[in-house]
């Protein structure tokens, strides 16, 4: 470690300012600045289901839904008794001593869990759960840390926590995609019958052929031969969807089983010892500027947690809400990486903003952010789900039947993400009547 174990101990073939996990996405009009490796969730960051963050959850205490220009602006933050009879550094370091010991005592957890692969995978999340509070709290107080050994340690805990991040996240894509699977084929008892879906049952009767075939008269299709000149989509994707399944569990399950062999080589490399020694330290002593010593914390903090408020706003005004207001709109269905990306970066944001309002009042927890954070975790588990089935699709030499299974399995996640965005939409605006269509 750096002299006096206050620092990031670093690998001599590491170079400084290692990966950062997942990065804010600098989007041109309304970006956020300053949202840069903020919040270290990974390239797919740490939701364990389908709709909801992984984070403990907030008391039940419904924030202010309007502000003056209409836009939904939250609760200001309440600022516990105690906030205004302690320094700046006091409230910090205990913040993050007791996420530190968190982070150390997942880690004991995830050690003694042996073979119990249920038992690891709780103790990994929280593991994540609290390096991204810390590398957040590093972020957004910045300014009263001090500032190299907050970003190297912030971006080593990104790549640790991205890597933890993904054989979860490949095993939740895996079963999401599937049930879409289950749900889109099981509509009818009718999808079920061979003889429907491949028409062998009408061709096999040579009879019927040879009778059409030799009669003088102008041919009449029967009523048993006409449905075969219709397409039949249902049948399709009922003959496709089993081998979509199969594609799809092969390379997800192939995915996860490299996601887990990387995730051991990294909690068993050198980097991840150095990690480790720097939370270590972390738990005991705090490096803060000399100026978080000199204020109070009534003064130094909130001025922060309104500044994340205010760059969480700002990039939820860019975000087209006007038309994802509307159900069906249809804005979602082009699977177009660019426009996933400002709401991507706003669910970061949010996160930033719900972690700064917690230091401050962790009494207090904010619904809204904590309703917004859940619908853009649905938006992005849908979205990549959608891409996984749009990477399958582009298998070589599969079946027509099968890409047809998947092109639909596409279509009905990106229609998840337009719920997410009318989802969302729902929760941060105002509340108001439905718009007639």
């Amino acid at each position: 470690m750096t002299p006096g174990g206050a620092g990031v101990a670093q690998r001599h073939d590491q170079p400084t300012g290692g990966p950062a996990g997942r990065t804010g996405i600098g989007y041109e009009p309304g970006g956020a600045p300053g949202a840069r490796s903020a919040v270290v969730d990974g390239p797919y960051g740490g939701n364990d289901g389908m709709y909801g963050p992984d984070d403990a959850p907030y008391a039940p205490v419904m924030a202010s839904r309007s502000g003056d220009d209409g836009t939904d602006r939250g609760a200001a933050p309440d600022i516990g008794a105690d906030l205004a009879s302690h320094m700046a550094d006091e409230v910090l370091a205990d913040y993050l001593h007791q996420q530190s010991a968190d982070f150390l005592r997942s880690l004991r957890l995830h050690r003694e869990s042996g073979s119990d692969a249920e038992g690891a995978g709780e103790a990994a999340r929280q593991l994540r759960r609290a390096a991204r509070r810390i590398s957040a709290t590093l972020h957004t107080f910045r300014p009263l840390t001090e500032e190299a050994w907050a970003d190297q340690l912030r971006s080593e805990l990104g790549w640790l926590s991205g890597t933890l991040a993904r054989e979860q996240a490949c095993a939740a894509r895996r079963e999401r995609l599937m049930a879409a699977l289950q749900r889109l084929t099981g509509r009818g008892p009718e999808r079920g019958d061979r003889g429907d879906r491949t028409g062998r049952g009408d061709r096999g009767k040579r009879g019927d052929r040879t009778t059409t075939g030799s009669s003088t008269g102008p041919a009449t299709p029967s009523a048993s031969s006409a449905p075969s000149t219709d397409p039949d989509p249902d049948g399709a994707l009922s003959a496709g969807a089993a081998r979509a399944g199969a594609l799809l569990d092969r390379q997800l399950t192939l995915a996860r089983t490299r996601a887990h062999s990387a995730a051991l080589q990294a909690l068993g490399s050198s980097r991840f010892h150095a990690v480790a020694d720097s939370v270590a330290v972390l738990a005991s002593e705090a490096p803060l500027a000399r100026t978080a010593a000199e204020l109070p914390a009534d003064e130094a903090l909130p001025p922060l947690v309104e500044q994340a408020h205010r760059r969480l706003t700002e990039a939820v005004a860019a975000l087209p809400l006007s038309r994802a207001g509307y159900p069906y709109n249809a804005a979602a269905l082009a699977a177009d990486q660019r426009q996933d990306a400002p709401w991507h970066q706003v669910r970061m944001l949010v996160r930033l903003s719900r972690y700064a309002r917690e230091l401050i009042a962790p009494e207090a927890g904010d619904l809204l952010l904590a309703e917004a954070g859940r619908a853009l975790e649905w938006h992005r588990d849908a979205a990549e789900a959608a891409a996984a089935a749009a990477a399958a699709a582009r298998t070589p030499r599969i079946a027509p039947a099968t890409a047809y299974a998947l092109g639909v399995l596409h279509a009905d996640q990106r229609h998840e993400v337009e719920a997410a965005r009318f989802a969302f939409g729902r929760v941060w605006l105002p509340r108001t009547p439905d718009r007639k269509s």
